[in-house]
């Protein structure tokens, strides 16, 4: 019964039934605790799978190859972990593929992707490559975001025939994808004999990371190759339009999912409440979140966040306390979403009780909501506070925090503390170019023209250049992608126009561009 609930992924009445057994006084053997253990594997509960562990001693069975396996895929499973799992493996007398794949599985699980990649290597010694340890170590690959790594194991798989299983093809372009070499994985998708949907659904979720009309064309393909979209399509399509700001296409692909039938699913109306905030239709996202038959705490912090994206920081407090009435336990990037909210429309005393109140619900700190809670109250000038937090958090503050407080000095016009916050980031990245701009501007809204001109020459002399951004815009259905002084083609003056007509737009809704910083520093320094 165990090993049948275990199966059908019934893992919660597995453990029921071997509870029941235990109560009964029947005795289990390696193949019931094996199958036990996976079932507590796939709960992720690293305590209950301990006291099974526990009982695999008493019983004499710790030594069997079935419990050992599944031992090491507990425990390289649940985190924090996975020096237990190390441990179990490196007494194993004998290891098998199944042994070293599990391992290589939870290195790459556990974030220790070089780890996984080395114990793939040291298995090649005694063991065959099969598809699975191959899978699985190409996943790794990915996971550190090697091509380098992964086209070894690439040219490995096709000296042993094995690329043309589409598990390996699968993980491959995967791994071309996620380690941003998308021509190798174009390359090798047109190459496949053989895809399913896994397949396009990877190229198609690689591509809409960094190539958005690449990913759409290939979506636009499917059904030449008889291959039907689902939810997972979908979403992917749906978070590539939303971080493309591309309204007129996300409706469309919305537009598809009412035709299919999937609005019932829940991460595809995540991604469309954050594909409609992104786009800048806040109003879409609240008729999708509304219309949710089910919602976890994703779909509540997707809509936080468009909230407080869209400056709408009464109405994130108003859906917070909400959530809350609605029985769910927010976690730290729920908070988070809470008091960016406040942050951004200036509710510094309201985000300021919901940072105290973390501690009620068991949310300990971390550098993003500290840094955070230091832009709040740089927002609203409370410049010192600010400060004073930053020196009493539990650990040491990174750049994000430094950069939040000397972006407040900056927009206060509080010179010897946003000079201190400089000089912190330079200790912990000393060519951020960035940090020296806001530095100089400071001075000059200061008047201090010396100090401005001295940052200035410093800054051309550590030959610090500051990245180009990258802008996007869409002008009659077609997005342009430009930096500044960049020449776009033919369509420069389309992208000029539209430049104009959004730049008049500013100023007639009270825009007044910060000219505090701008002077003459000739005069100020000579």
């Amino acid at each position: 019964m165990v090993s049948g609930y275990t199966s059908n992924g019934r893992h919660d009445l597995a453990w029921v039934e071997f509870c029941e057994m235990k109560r009964e006084g029947v005795e289990p053997n390696a193949y019931t605790i094996s199958n036990v253990l996976k079932a507590c594997k796939a709960m992720e509960w690293r305590s209950r799978g301990a006291g099974v562990h526990g009982l695999a001693i008493k019983s004499g069975f710790d030594g069997s190859m079935y419990v050992e396996n599944a031992l090491v895929d507990l425990y390289a499973t649940c985190r924090g972990s996975l020096n237990d799992a190390c441990s179990i493996f490196e007494r194993m007398k004998v290891k098998t593929a199944v042994s070293w794949t599990t391992m290589i599985a939870g290195y790459t699980r556990q974030g220790e992707g070089y780890t996984g990649i080395q114990a793939f290597r040291q298995m090649l010694q005694d063991t065959e490559l099969n598809p699975f340890n191959c899978s699985i170590a190409i996943k790794a690959c990915a996971s550190v975001g090697s091509a380098f790594l992964g086209k070894q194991i690439h040219a490995a798989t096709t000296t042993s025939g094995l690329d043309s299983n589409l598990i390996v093809a699968n993980s491959l372009v995967d791994m071309y994808c996620r380690s941003m070499s998308l021509s190798e994985a174009k390359q090798y998708f047109d190459r496949m004999h053989k895809r399913d949907l896994v397949t396009w659904n990877t190229i198609i979720a690689g591509f809409g990371k960094y190539s958005f009309h690449e990913s759409l064309h290939l979506f636009s393909k499917m059904p030449l190759h008889d291959m039907k979209p689902n939810c997972f399509t979908f979403t992917s399509i749906a978070a590539s339009c939303g971080d493309m700001a591309i309204l007129h296409c996300g409706q469309q692909v919305h537009a598809g999912i009412i035709r299919r039938g999937f609005c019932s699913n829940l991460p595809l109306g995540n991604a469309l409440i954050d594909m409609y905030a992104k786009c800048g239709s806040i109003v879409d996202s609240c008729r999708v979140f509304s219309a949710m038959d089910q919602r976890d705490l994703l779909s509540w912090t997707s809509m936080l966040v468009g909230f407080g994206n869209h400056g709408f920081g009464r109405e994130a407090i108003d859906l917070f306390n909400d959530m809350l009435r609605q029985g769910f336990q927010p976690d730290q990037v729920a908070f988070l979403s809470v008091l960016s909210a406040c942050s951004h429309a200036g509710l510094v005393d309201e985000g300021l009780k919901y940072f105290r109140s973390m501690g009620d619900y068991g949310i300990s700190l971390n550098l993003d909501i500290c840094g955070c809670v230091v832009d709040l109250l740089g927002r609203g000038g409370r410049i010192k506070e600010a400060y004073e937090l930053i020196q009493g958090m539990p650990f040491e503050p990174d750049v994000s925090v430094w950069g939040a407080l000397l972006g407040a000095c900056k927009a206060h016009g509080v010179k010897d503390l946003g000079v201190l916050a400089a000089n912190k980031i330079f200790n912990l990245r000393p060519k951020g170019a960035e940090t020296y701009i806001i530095l100089s501007n400071i001075y000059a809204a200061d008047g201090k023209w010396d100090e401005f001109a001295e940052t200035r020459r410093m800054l051309r002399g550590m030959g610090s250049k500051k990245d180009a951004g990258r802008s996007w815009i869409e002008v009659r259905n077609q997005v342009y992608s430009f930096v500044v002084g960049e020449r776009i083609g033919p369509h420069m003056e389309l992208v000029y126009e539209e430049l104009a007509r959004l730049l008049e737009h500013l100023r007639d809704t009270g825009y007044v561009p910060d000219l505090k910083c701008v002077g003459n520093s000739e005069e100020g320094t000579s």
